[in-house]
């Protein structure tokens, strides 16, 4: 992380907020891709508390308790393809969400997606891979290469938290794509460190 930060700090309002912000080593990932992506999932388009919300209901559905409280956890991806649609949407899914949950676990389970084989491909391997199943787009595949797979040069032009900061900081407008784009390859090949940066500038 040394050099990832003196490489951002050639950006005076990145090395702003490298003094400002601490940010640890290593952080997210749960070591279970599957529940990652019925994670990610929960979390489109929905607030943090919302989401989480979901998502502990979810965990709930199964034997074991929610992550948080450590320990084994379920459900598997054939406990998830035998769970109905119903019983997802009775937990908070809305009709799309629910049908997407099962398109990762049915993937999984038929070897459509081979969750163990992800390290070993590039990012954008990876991002074609995960964005064959239907609910997974660009933005999804992001988060999972950020929080799961913990790869150093991700940034997600999609995520309109990350583009609300550029545009707070830079003055750029958060709709001008090109521009956020053309602005975070200086970053690279430490784009990841730059998003955490920036998301940290908002809870502030």
């Amino acid at each position: 992380m040394k050099d990832a930060k003196a490489h951002l700090s050639k950006d005076p309002i990145l090395k702003k907020l490298i003094a400002k912000h601490q940010i640890k080593e290593y952080w997210g990932g749960h070591d279970n891709y599957f529940l990652d992506l019925i994670e990610i999932i929960t979390g489109q388009q929905l607030s943090m508390k919302a989401a989480k919300s979901i998502f502990t209901r979810f965990l709930n559905l199964y034997s074991g308790s929610p992550r948080e409280a450590g320990g084994e956890v379920g459900p598997n991806p054939q406990q998830v393809v035998n769970t109905s649609a119903e019983k997802l949407r009775a937990i908070g899914f809305s009709t799309s969400k629910a049908n997407y949950v099962q398109n990762i676990a049915k993937a999984t389970t038929s070897g459509a997606l081979l969750l163990d084989q992800l390290e070993k491909m590039t990012d954008e391997e990876i991002k074609n891979e995960l964005t064959k199943i239907k609910g997974i787009g660009p933005w999804s595949a992001e988060m999972f290469l950020i929080f799961s797979l913990k790869r150093p040069d991700v940034f997600s032009v999609g995520d309109l938290g990350l583009r609300t900061a550029i545009e707070k900081l830079y003055s750029i407008n958060r709709d001008d794509l090109k521009a956020i784009l053309t602005l975070s390859q200086t970053w690279s090949p430490h784009r990841t460190l730059a998003a955490r940066l920036l998301w940290a500038s908002l809870d502030n």
